[in-house]
């Protein structure tokens, strides 16, 4: 039995847009200043809003050769897919096809589940295992992990079993060669980051993988976020939205201030992996495809990847 999923991770973007921080950061897009580091960033894209027409279950799978086809059209570097698709049997076959075909890798994968709900570890480690092990044996090594949202802000005996369980997925990661990495939405990092804080103080070594747009929402400045933990991110997100909180069909088209993102970055020295994560509110105007290779062509002007 697969473990539930988090139950506001993206299926309550809607709501989420309504309830954006009122300081949005706004744009210069001035292109930040290069570094041998930065240049070395590898930019994927996330198949979210494929998926995002299949709820309950999120499984974009019919999709993937489209996506595949978008993400080599655009020049991403990689893609990452979602746990539901690695879950499938005849997955390793299936997608190792459209690697060879499109000779564009898999990097890795997002995964969500109620890791604070200790009912929930046996059920959470075998799926972990599955997943991890169908990710390795494709070539992926990011393992980005929602702990799932608890709706109340999570008692310290929470905390503590999101804890050991992510101390566990941590080994089966390792075994399988996978980096784990905290993928925030709003509510990990939302009342002064109580439930990223309270992870951190419990699993000090476990890696970051910040979604920007996510901190945005929740009313974190990504700047100070990056000057503050900049040690530990390894992987992030990227996504824009206007000053109203409705998403851009393509990054550069907002107001999210990308270039003092990519000089926090810098200073930072991150050298990990990037994604570039679409969402929309509206359907786009645009063919997808195209959305994708602006938002392409922005990150490389703008960061340098």
């Amino acid at each position: 039995m697969n473990p539930k999923a988090p139950s506001t991770s993206r299926r309550h973007f809607i709501k989420a847009s309504a309830c954006m921080a009122s300081g949005t950061i706004l744009s210069s897009f001035i292109p930040a200043r290069k570094s041998r580091l930065l240049n070395n960033v590898k930019v994927s894209g996330h198949l979210w809003v494929y998926a995002s027409k299949y709820p309950p279950d999120w499984d974009s799978t019919p999709d993937l050769p489209k996506v595949f086809s978008d993400f080599s059209y655009a020049g991403m570097d990689g893609v990452e897919l979602m746990e539901v698709n690695l879950r499938h049997d005849d997955a390793v076959a299936n997608i190792q096809q459209l690697i060879s075909q499109y000779k564009l890798p898999v990097t890795g994968t997002s995964y969500g589940a109620d890791m604070w709900n200790k009912e929930a570890h046996t059920a959470i480690l075998k799926d972990v295992t599955l997943v991890t092990e169908r990710l390795h044996q494709l070539g992926g090594t990011t393992f980005g992990i929602s702990v799932g949202n608890a709706e109340h802000r999570k008692t310290a005996a929470e905390l503590d079993a999101q804890a050991d369980v992510l101390k566990e997925v941590m080994k089966i990661c390792k075994s399988k060669q996978v980096i784990p990495n905290l993928h925030n939405h709003t509510y990990e990092v939302a009342d002064n980051l109580h439930d990223l804080k309270g992870t951190l103080a419990r699993v000090p070594d476990i890696k970051l993988g910040p979604d920007i747009n996510w901190l945005i929402r929740a009313g974190v400045d990504p700047v100070v976020f990056i000057h503050k933990y900049g040690d530990k991110i390894i992987y992030l997100h990227l996504r824009d939205q206007q000053a109203d909180g409705k998403w851009t069909e393509a990054l550069g088209e907002g107001n999210t201030d990308f270039s003092a993102i990519a000089q926090a970055l810098q200073e930072a020295n991150f050298a990990g992996r990037a994604a570039i994560e679409l969402a929309f509110d509206t359907p786009p105007q645009r063919p997808l495809k195209e959305d994708w290779k602006i938002s392409r062509k922005f990150v490389q002007k703008t960061f340098g990847w």
